[in-house]
């Protein structure tokens, strides 16, 4: 993804963004009337609404700062109840564009009503311009009762467990499916750094959440020179630790901080190229689940079964492989990057799951039985899986209490 659309995709998310829309244009509706009252045709004055849109506005007025209040703290006890599976899918409810559509549609008909009261009382309108006023007004009533329609259905499962397992699992699959459609982001496929190549540091400490691919090969095409990436999304990087490496003249400081450039840093992990951190937050909503004061077995099942699922994604044969590999296999390309390993996917979904979950006979189980299926979907791939399962069965056996649940498994 360019550098500008991932900006632009990242400011459209904020909760912000679409109340400072929705209240401008509610603004300029309660405006506009009275300029577009000279395009009724002459004579078309009716009293039709003249004398009621003042006591409907004075009504949405009332209404609207209510329900907004309300909405607001709805999404709030949400991020909330969500927080308690996993801190790292509030990102994802934030991001929530129908409870983002219905709060700023909430604000932008409060303002609409604000101006129109305000406007009403200076004698901003004239009679064509109250009718058009009018209009808007029942145009807005429509808007809103649409929009609470479906706010009313959304909340009924908006930041439940079950709501949140779904939005990371599906948070998760677009990660995997931009890793498949390109796993080495268009670059070409990690190979040996050579000797006498110089690393690349960034200046402050953060997660790697974006790299501009485009970036670099421009610059190493411009420098004659081969980049080496070892920072890939979802690295935390220091000044200690370097981004990338590479080959020809050492670089100077205006030059280190070209290099890394391209690499975009955040406080948090972001899931949108990092499939890894979907595959730890799933296994992190199990673990909870596990723990002697929760005991939600089930809730712990239906991580991992998300888990399965999103492995059988990423197994699974990729329908536009051979264009895959023709961009990872450029020869004109300069930059070098390797892509996650299955052995650390696997590790991130299932080891804490193996390890909190080894006492109960129910958990690992189900948990043995995905790996098994895993295993059979790939065998060339098989390995990690049946590595991760001998590891479950062997934490279960120094902690389980109960014998014939050890045999049992």
């Amino acid at each position: 993804m360019n550098a500008w659309r991932f900006w632009l995709k990242k400011l459209t998310r904020r909760i912000w963004f679409r109340s400072v829309v929705y209240s401008i244009c509610g603004v300029l509706l309660a405006l506009v009337a009275r300029f577009l009252a000279p395009l009724l045709p002459d004579g078309f004055e009716s009293n039709v609404g003249q004398d009621a849109v003042g006591s409907i506005l004075q009504i949405l007025a009332a209404s609207m700062l209510a329900v907004t209040t309300f909405s607001l703290t709805t999404m709030v006890g949400a991020y909330s109840g969500a927080s308690q599976a996993t801190p790292r899918s509030t990102q994802l409810l934030m991001a929530d564009s129908t409870s983002q559509e219905a709060l700023s549609t909430f604000l932008g008909a409060f303002l609409f009503s604000i101006v129109g009261i305000i406007a009403l009382s200076t004698g901003y309108y004239g009679e064509r311009g109250r009718l058009i006023l009018f209009v808007g007004t029942l145009a807005v009533v429509l808007l809103i009762a649409i929009t609470l329609l479906r706010w009313i259905s959304h909340i009924t499962g908006f930041g439940r467990t079950s709501d949140t397992i779904n939005r990371v699992e599906s948070a998760t699959l677009a990660a995997i499916g931009e890793f498949r459609r390109s796993p080495h982001l268009g670059a070409r496929p990690a190979t040996a750094i050579p000797p006498g190549a110089h690393a690349i540091y960034t200046a402050a400490p953060g997660y790697v959440t974006q790299i501009n691919v485009k970036a670099l090969q421009a610059r190493a095409r411009q420098h004659e020179v081969n980049v080496h990436v070892v920072a890939l999304p979802g690295t935390l990087v220091h000044p200690n630790r370097p981004l990338l490496w590479v080959t020809g003249d050492a670089p100077d400081d205006a030059d280190q901080a070209a290099w890394a450039s391209a690499f975009e840093l955040n406080p948090r992990r972001m899931f949108d190229h990092d499939p890894r951190l979907g595959l730890i937050a799933l296994s992190e909503i199990a673990c909870r689940a596990l723990p002697p004061t929760s005991n939600d077995y089930g809730t712990a099942i239906d991580a991992i079964n998300a888990l399965q699922r999103v492995f059988f994604s990423i197994l699974a044969p990729a329908e536009d492989a051979d264009q895959a590999a023709s961009i990872d296999r450029n020869d004109e390309g300069r930059v070098f990057m390797p892509q996650p390993s299955l052995d650390d996917m696997v590790e991130d979904a299932f080891r804490a799951v193996a390890r909190d979950g080894a006492t109960a006979i129910e958990v690992m189980t189900r948990l043995c039985k995905a790996l098994e299926g895993l295993a059979a979907a790939s065998p060339e791939k098989a390995e990690p899986f049946r590595a991760m399962a001998r590891q479950a069965v062997a934490r279960a056996s120094l902690v389980m209490p109960y014998e014939p649940d050890q045999r049992a498994l």
